[in-house]
């Protein structure tokens, strides 16, 4: 869809950026961390454009999450377009590997887009290499203002199955800062994820 015809079906959006996100999550008391664009200007300290903002928390959290908001917001499952309440008549997301949008009534506009993380115990789990568990100590990092973001490679990762003109600019801004090891990560994901990606070249 264009952005007209998505607004009309399902509303604007008015994204959060991550000090107002900041203040949203503060005194949850689990995992939370932002992933996508933001995750990468957070890294490269280059700004670039957003259209939303990815928060992630575990799908194991995702009942903290609604007891968090409490009653001044309306979160929303949504796979594939398909959204449902959030609610206590419907306290069950559609899918663990679907999101969560969030805003305060139907008069007013998104502004989280949550993809859920699947988990393994407790574990980041890596939706596109779901053998792959972690702590999420390991798979994020915390940024000079204090919030925790996805590692870049991992997010670059999660590009390359979309590969849209956006993730390749975004690959041509993390690529030349990361370190050799978190290169190495992502060549080797990538190539045995997606074995004939163009961006194997680059890497």
């Amino acid at each position: 869809m264009d952005d007209e015809e998505f607004y009309r079906w399902y509303g604007r959006w008015q994204p959060l950026d991550p000090p107002g996100l900041a203040a949203l999550m503060s005194g949850f008391e689990r995992p939370w961390w932002i992933v996508g664009g933001w995750a990468v200007e957070a890294f490269t300290g280059v700004p670039r454009e957003h259209e939303d903002i990815d928060l992630s928390i575990l799908a194991c959290d995702v009942a903290a999450f609604r007891a968090h908001l409490g009653e001044g917001w309306t979160p929303w499952s949504n796979d594939g377009g398909t959204l449902r309440p959030l609610s206590n008549r419907f306290p069950e997301v559609l899918d663990v590997e679907s999101q969560i949008w969030l805003r305060r009534s139907a008069h007013e506009p998104w502004v989280v887009d949550l993809p859920i993380t699947p988990d393994r115990d407790g574990l980041w789990t890596n939706k596109r290499d779901p053998g792959q568990a972690l702590p999420v100590e390991e798979v994020t990092w915390i940024a000079a203002d204090g919030i925790r973001y996805l590692r870049p490679e991992i997010v670059l990762l999660y590009k390359a199955a979309l590969h849209r003109p956006k993730d390749d600019g975004d690959l041509a801004t993390v690529w030349p800062r990361l370190d050799t090891r978190s290169r190495s990560w992502l060549r080797e994901s990538v190539g045995r994820l997606y074995p004939d990606h163009p961006w194997l070249t680059e890497l």
